[in-house]
This record gives structure tokens, C-alpha cells and sequence, in this order.
């Protein structure tokens, strides 16, 4: 048991109930996730979909006791202290969970009966794959810019344009995807804001839909399924419509906060990994007649990993209770995602250079987070864009 991952857990944010949860993971990542790697993405994310889906972990991804759920709404705390853990063993394991989240939260926040009932079961059952359809070719931080457009045509809309950087793109079963039914994006006029964020609304597109293709498949240096979709076409249904027409830009955003907090504990999973890592190797390592880790320049170094690390759980923490509390926590959440990523991005660029040229090594423990972390710096939301969100909260405050 890897006593970094269950200490803070004593912390008055949890409960018996996530501790239970912390050390039950570990224990069935012991027996299920050591002889599975990261080659032949598609296979090995859909085979860790299954598995944690029997395992009964993907029913905290979704919400509705009556839906396969954990409970009937999705406990924050639950959330990421499984997507800490999952990150310390395995990244795709982590995306493979997460994805399931992000994919069908939607569903789970606004869906109708018959859409929760036709998805969320098979998703926490892990038999269905979900996925989160926002960002397009000109519009990814800046979600207001939204062109892809659906066109009300009786009994269905009809989708065209394009998604891009979708996670579990080419295997997902279904797509929760975003698109413009009122007007087109503008620039504000003198004294007047954009408008770009009104007039767009989510729908569940079924893979297979005539008119959705998959345009590109996209690689990265985390390799997960990534693609870029293309709408030509393709005509919805109108009972997939999730929401109300026209309020897709909050259903995304009360998505986001929720999620959001889980990437920051992701980034704490992989922070604390590269920890141990750099202390097993500074108490084996033998430099200048000594341990590397009797070096004060060292110790130094890793009580600035420590307290990194830290300062961030607390953070993500706190933005997880208080959500589980029924508070807002768009500032909290944001805060959490950038110290977090950011501080998870030091600790494991420490770990490297303590490693020296072994750190380097393609396919070593903390070469392998190095890349890993880079992406959570930028998905759901770049560093940039949290400081915006923060900085906008405060700033009502004092108007």
C-alpha cells in the first residue's frame, strides 16, 4: 500500500467512506493493472473500460442510484480520490475513468429520464464508451466562437461542422456534442459584450450516425484515442436534445466545474507518483561518497516537491467538499486546476533531473509523467484560461 495516497485522506474534507474507497482501488489495481501498458491505445482503452466498469468503479462517474450509479448525485471527494490513485498507477487507466465522467456528466446533470436511462447504465457498467465534443479547429479556450451549427428541421436537427481534439474520438459509442442553434458568434459592439456564448445547445449523437465521420485521428505524446470529428449532415434526433435549446453553453460549463476538480486530482496522482519515485532513488543512489539523498541540495529539492504537492491537495480538496457542500465553485475549481497541474509539471520536472539521463529514458516511470502531466495543463481548460476564470470572480466581487 503506498501510504502517500491514503495520509491525507485523515484530512477533515473526507470521510471513512473515501478512505474505504482509496485503499479498495489499490488493492484491485494490484491484482488487474500490472501487466497492462499503454501500446495499442484504442485496445487497451476500451479493455480498461470494461474493467473498471465490472470492478464497480465507474458507477462514481455517473449519477442516479436507478441509473448505475454510486449514489444519486456524483460525490466530488469520491471522484478524484479515485482519479489520484488511478493517476499514480496508470495514466491511461485515469484518462479511461475520467472519460467516462466527462463523456456522459451532461447525461447525468441534464439529461431526461429516457437519455439517463438509455446511457448512463451502460457507462457505468462500462459497455458504453462517452465522449465530450466542445472544442473545434477556431474555438478551444474560447468556447464563444463555436461554429459548428445544428438546424431545427422538423423532427430533427441537422449537424454540420467540425469537432477537434475529442478524447476517445473513433471508439466512443456516443458523443455529447455542442453546437450553435441561435445566432453567430460577433464581436461586441462599443460597451456591449460578444454574444457568442447564447444560441448554443447540446445534443447525444450515437457513433454510427449517418454524416458523423472521423475526420483525423490525432497522436500525442500521452497517446490516448484522440480525433478530430466532421458533421456533414447528420441529422439528430430531437430527442437528443440535452437540456434546454439554447442553454448548451452552461450545460458545458456546470460540466467543467465539476470535472475540473478531478484533473487536479489526476495531476496530485502523477505529482505523488514522481515523489516516490525521486525518493526511492535519492536513498539508492550513491554520488560523492553518499547517498543522493543525504546531499542538502537534494533535500532541499524534495521538501519543495513535498510542500508543492500539499499547498495543491488542499486546494483540490477544498473545491471538492465545498461542491459536495452544494456551493459554487467555479473559482475554487479553478484554482485547484492550475496549482495543481502547474505544481505537478515541477515536481515531476524535479524528478527528471534528479534522475539525471535515466530520467530521460523513453518509457521509465518518470519520463513517462513528464509527458503525461504536459497534456493536463491544457485540457479542460488551459492554465491561462483558469487564471481568467479566477481573476473574473474576484472582480464581481468588488463591482
Amino acid at each position: 500500500m503506498r501510504t502517500s495516497l491514503v495520509a491525507h485522506l485523515d484530512w477533515p474534507f473526507f470521510d471513512e467512506t473515501h478512505r474505504v474507497l482509496s485503499l479498495g482501488l489499490q488493492d484491485w489495481i494490484s491484482k488487474h493493472l500490472t501487466d497492462v501498458g499503454h501500446g495499442a491505445v484504442d485496445s487497451s482503452c476500451r479493455r480498461l473500460v470494461r474493467w473498471l466498469g465490472r470492478g464497480g468503479w465507474l458507477r462514481y462517474a455517473v449519477a442516479g442510484t436507478e441509473h448505475g450509479g454510486a449514489a444519486d448525485e456524483i460525490d466530488t471527494r469520491s471522484l478524484c480520490v479515485l482519479r489520484e490513485t488511478l493517476a499514480y498507477h496508470h495514466g491511461l487507466a485515469d484518462f479511461a475513468f475520467a472519460m467516462q465522467g466527462l463523456g456522459s456528466g451532461a447525461i447525468s446533470l441534464h439529461g431526461t429520464m429516457e437519455q439517463r436511462t438509455r446511457y448512463l447504465p451502460a457507462v457505468a457498467r462500462g459497455e458504453l464508451i462517452a465522449a465530450f465534443a466542445l472544442s473545434e479547429p477556431g474555438a478551444g479556450s474560447d468556447v464563444a466562437a463555436l461554429a459548428c451549427c445544428a438546424r431545427d428541421d422538423g423532427d430533427a436537427y441537422v449537424l454540420d461542422g467540425e469537432k477537434t481534439w475529442i478524447s476517445n474520438g473513433g471508439i466512443a459509442g456516443f458523443y455529447v456534442v455542442f453546437a450553435r442553434t441561435g445566432e453567430a458568434p460577433r464581436a461586441g459592439t462599443k460597451g456591449e459584450p460578444a454574444k457568442g456564448s447564447r444560441g448554443i445547445s447540446a445534443f447525444i449523437v450515437d457513433a454510427g450516425t449517418p454524416g458523423l465521420e472521423i475526420a483525423e485521428r490525432i497522436e500525442v505524446i500521452a497517446p490516448h484515442p484522440l480525433a478530430r470529428l466532421r458533421f456533414n449532415h447528420c441529422r439528430v434526433p430531437k430527442n437528443r436534445l440535452l437540456g434546454e435549446a439554447e442553454q448548451g453553453f452552461k450545460v458545458a460549463m456546470r460540466t467543467l466545474d465539476v470535472f475540473r476538480t478531478s484533473v487536479a486530482a489526476a495531476a496530485l496522482g502523477f505529482a505523488r507518483r514522481a515523489l516516490d519515485e525521486a525518493l526511492q532513488h535519492a536513498i539508492s543512489r550513491s554520488m560523492f561518497g553518499r547517498r543522493l539523498a543525504d546531499l542538502q541540495i537534494t533535500q532541499a529539492k524534495l521538501a519543495e516537491m513535498a510542500t508543492t504537492i500539499d499547498a495543491a491537495a488542499l486546494l483540490t480538496y477544498r473545491a471538492a467538499w465545498m461542491r459536495d457542500e452544494g456551493a459554487n465553485v467555479t473559482r475554487e475549481a479553478a484554482m485547484a486546476k492550475m496549482a495543481a497541474t502547474e505544481g505537478a509539471q515541477r515536481v515531476i520536472d524535479a524528478a527528471v533531473q534528479m534522475f539525471g539521463a535515466q530520467g530521460v529514458r523513453s518509457g521509465s516511470v518518470v519520463e513517462t509523467l513528464y509527458r503525461e502531466i504536459r497534456a493536463l495543463r491544457i485540457y479542460e481548460g488551459a492554465t491561462e484560461v483558469q487564471q481568467l476564470i479566477i481573476a473574473r470572480e474576484l472582480l464581481k466581487d468588488v463591482r
